[in-house]
């Protein structure tokens, strides 16, 4: 072959037809696992809304059904964590087509693959694996869903046992109204600190080294030109 002739191309126009309908099915399935997540949230705001309807249903209605929803939010914040890392795969997949696939096309360099990434993209097609760890995505979830849900919760029990059936008055009453069958009220409010306490751990400790790819953060004004020309 002539040292001049022109190289030939790494994608033809059938490939880059592929390509497309690629990430048009990656975003597919990362839509579909996105509304999983939202769905299991849905179930723990409506469960919540249960609980509390009964719980201010009535004076004398117990503040238990308050306690018991929150270990049922426990379960659903550990199936939206498992949903949430088979959601980061095909997120991942998506950035990954969008950064390396169509951002250097949107700047006119044609396709580019120096940075392996059609490689690294093809070894991740030979099986599924988690870009996060399960604490990872229970602490995000947490931080952006489930910790208003729980304040919710654990405001409206405060609520209960401060006016209902009377407003409380002296520690006493507060301990006949927050014990359990055999558990007396200090039991019950110590194992529930500690249970926020963990939530709250588990919130912050998850905040350092994330992995999850695609974040929304803030642009600076001045650097948001894409706003401007929407705008």
């Amino acid at each position: 072959m002539p040292a001049d002739a022109p190289a030939e191309p790494q994608f033809s126009a059938a490939d880059i037809g592929a390509i497309a309908h690629l990430y048009r099915g990656e975003m597919y399935r990362s839509k579909i696992w996105r509304t999983r997540l939202d769905t299991t949230t849905n179930w723990a705001v409506v469960t919540t809304g249960i609980a509390l309807s009964v719980t201010f249903s009535s004076r004398e209605a117990s503040p238990l059904p308050i306690v018991l929803v929150s270990l049922l939010l426990a379960v659903f914040l550990i199936f939206e964590g498992r949903r949430y890392r088979y959601f980061d795969i095909w997120r991942t997949r998506v950035r990954v087509l969008e950064n390396s696939f169509y951002g250097p096309i949107l700047r006119g360099e044609g396709m580019q693959t120096d940075n392996r990434w059609n490689e690294v993209l093809a070894d991740d097609y030979t099986g599924l694996y988690f870009h996060i760890s399960l604490m990872e995505a229970m602490g995000r979830r947490l931080r952006r869903n489930y910790s208003w849900i729980f304040g919710v919760q654990i405001i409206s029990y405060w609520s209960k046992l401060a006016i209902h059936p009377t407003p409380i008055t002296t520690l006493e009453e507060l301990w006949a109204r927050t014990a359990i069958g055999p558990l007396h009220g200090q039991a019950v409010l110590l194992i529930g600190a500690v249970w926020y306490l963990a939530l709250i751990i588990l919130g912050v400790a998850t905040l350092r080294g994330q992995k999850a790819v695609g974040r929304a953060r803030p642009r600076p004004e001045a650097e948001d030109l894409i706003r401007k020309l929407a705008g």
